[in-house]
C-alpha cells in the first residue's frame, strides 16, 4: 500500500533528512587518504547520536542478506556499486567513494546517498559521478504531480543510456515514510506515462547507481552485501528522498543552512 504523508508529517520527515545531510557532509569532510571506511561510519554515527535520532541502517536485516547490516552507512569504493559494508578498508590516493546514510528521528525516515573522490581524482570518475547526479536530478524534475513513476526511470535512464553506462537492473528508489524502504520501487530504468501516478504526499528517495563499463553485470561479494561490478570498472551513486506537492517536488534530505542544492554539478 502506497502511503501519503501529511504536509506536517512531510516536515517532520525534512528534520530527519537534514540528519542524514549533516551526517553525509561530516563523513566526506572526513574522508582522506589513509582514512578507514570504519572512521567514516563512526563520524556519521557521531552525527546521528547527537541529533537524536537513530539509524535505519544498523542491523538492518532484509530476507536476501545473511546477517544484518553492521554500519550507519554503506561505504562503496571503486567497483562496489551499493552496500558496501564499511570495514578496516583505508581509502587511497583516487579511490572513487559512495556513502549511503540514512537517519529515522520521531519516527520517520531519511534516505540519502554521495559519490566523491579521494586525493587525485580522475577525470572519467567525476565525469561518472557528475552524470550520475545530473541523472538523480533529472529524476527529481520528472517527479511532479499528474506524471508517473515511469517518468521519472525514463529521465534518470535518458542519461544513463545516453552515456553508455551500466545500470544495476531491478535497484532503484522506493517510498520512504515510518520505515526506510515503502512501497513504490521506483525503477532507475522505465518508460515515460508508465506505473502509478505521482500524487501530492508521496515521499520517495530516487537514487541512479551507474557503472563506467557499460556492462549491466554485478554481483554480490561474499559479505553478502556489497554489490560489485562484474568487469571490474567503477560506479557513483547519487540519491535525495524527496515528496511530491502540488508545487513539485521537494527535498527532504537538506541542511537547509548548508544550501544543498543536486542541480548544482560544479560541486560533484
Amino acid at each position: 500500500m502506497i502511503e501519503l504523508k501529511t504536509p506536517d508529517e512531510i516536515d517532520a520527515m525534512a528534520e530527519a533528512g537534514a540528519v542524514v545531510a549533516r551526517a553525509l557532509a561530516a563523513a566526506r569532510e572526513h574522508a582522506a587518504i589513509g582514512v578507514s571506511l570504519k572512521e567514516l561510519d563512526q563520524v556519521a554515527a557521531e552525527v546521528i547520536t547527537s541529533s537524536g535520532a537513530t539509524s535505519p541502517f544498523l542491523n538492518y536485516h532484509p530476507s536476501w542478506a545473511p546477517t544484518p547490516f553492521p554500519g550507519v552507512i554503506c561505504a562503496s569504493v571503486n567497483d562496489a556499486i551499493v552496500h558496501g559494508v564499511p570495514g578496516d578498508y583505508r581509502l587511497a590516493d583516487g579511490d572513487l567513494v559512495s556513502i549511503d546514510c540514512g537517519a529515522k528521528l520521531n519516527g520517520w525516515c531519511g534516505d540519502s546517498a554521495i559519490s566523491f573522490t579521494v586525493g587525485t581524482a580522475r577525470e572519467a570518475d567525476v565525469k561518472l559521478s557528475r552524470d550520475t547526479r545530473a541523472a538523480m536530478a533529472a529524476g527529481i524534475a520528472a517527479a511532479r504531480p499528474g506524471n508517473r513513476i515511469g517518468d521519472i526511470g525514463a529521465a534518470i535512464a535518458a542519461i544513463g543510456r545516453g552515456n553508455g553506462y551500466g545500470m544495476t537492473e531491478g535497484w532503484g528508489g522506493h517510498g520512504v515514510g515510518h520505515d526506510m524502504h515503502e512501497p513504490p520501487h521506483v525503477p532507475n530504468e522505465n518508460r515515460t506515462g508508465y506505473g502509478p501516478r505521482l500524487k501530492p504526499g508521496l515521499v520517495i528517495a530516487i537514487e541512479p547507481m551507474f557503472t563506467a563499463g557499460g556492462d549491466d553485470g554485478f554481483a554480490t561479494d561474499p559479505d553478502g552485501w556489497t554489490l560489485r561490478t562484474t568487469d571490474g570498472t567503477r560506479a557513483a551513486h547519487w540519491e535525495h528522498t524527496i515528496a511530491i506537492t502540488p508545487e513539485g517536488p521537494r527535498l527532504l534530505t537538506v541542511d537547509i543552512a548548508a544550501g544543498d542544492d543536486p542541480f548544482d554539478l560544479s560541486t560533484v
